[in-house]
């Protein structure tokens, strides 16, 4: 329950969170919010000390902190269909987005990349909000077997796509902008570097974009 974010949260934005007031300050993009009730949705992988913290706690337990919504909001505009990709907490970072572009009358084409089915979520979800979802299966145990990129440069190929979107681990967005940079179609990733405060003023999640350097935490 986080009353304040959720009235102010837009797709695409993000929260930092302290479990404790001692733990790491890290970043979880937003994945559902309800203004009305108050609450924010999250989806975590467990992977080290700070989610591993998230992990443990119960139902009725309360976080330290928990601050946002950060970062720029995704642009959400009317351009036809929208392929949206994602893979592994990407999955749940998609859902926001599926629904913004929706509601502004496009097409969503939702494509869930995991390296086995056991490992999907979110698929029903997923359905009520798009048009159509493709599942993609490293290991080939549901859906088609391979990975986004194959997917999006298909789509893009066959002029089934006026936007892309993929949301997931870095190497997984750099094969993505690999397979589609010269088939003429805009792609979007969400960058997801290192972050202290998550406010620019750090500077720990510092990149270059087209020669120039940026915050993913206040340009992104």
């Amino acid at each position: 329950k986080a009353p304040a974010v959720a009235r102010h949260a837009k797709p695409g934005q993000f929260i930092i969170v302290m479990v404790t007031e001692t733990s790491e300050r890290v970043p979880f993009t937003l994945v559902d919010w309800d203004a009305e009730a108050g609450t924010i949705k999250l989806v975590i992988e467990e992977v080290g000390r700070s989610s591993g913290e998230i992990a443990t706690l119960q139902a009725g337990d309360m976080l330290a902190h928990v601050t946002g919504p950060l970062g720029l909001p995704l642009i959400i505009e009317k351009v036809g269909t929208v392929a949206l990709a994602g893979g592994c907490y990407g999955i749940g970072a998609i859902y926001p987005l599926a629904r913004a572009y929706k509601e502004a009358g496009n097409r969503v084409v939702c494509v869930i990349e995991a390296c086995s089915s056991y490992t999907l979520y979110m698929e029903n979800e997923l359905r009520e909000l798009c048009d159509e979802v493709i599942i993609v299966t490293k290991d080939g145990s549901r859906g088609r077997k391979g990975g986004v990129q194959d997917v999006f440069a298909d789509l893009a190929r066959e002029g089934k796509a006026d936007q892309l979107v993929a949301i997931g681990c870095t190497f997984m967005m750099k094969i993505v902008c690999d397979a589609t940079r010269e088939l003429g179609v805009p792609l979007q990733v969400a960058l997801n570097p290192i972050m202290v405060d998550g406010t620019g003023m750090c500077g720990a999640c510092r990149i270059s974009v087209g020669g120039e350097a940026r915050f993913a935490c206040v340009d992104g």
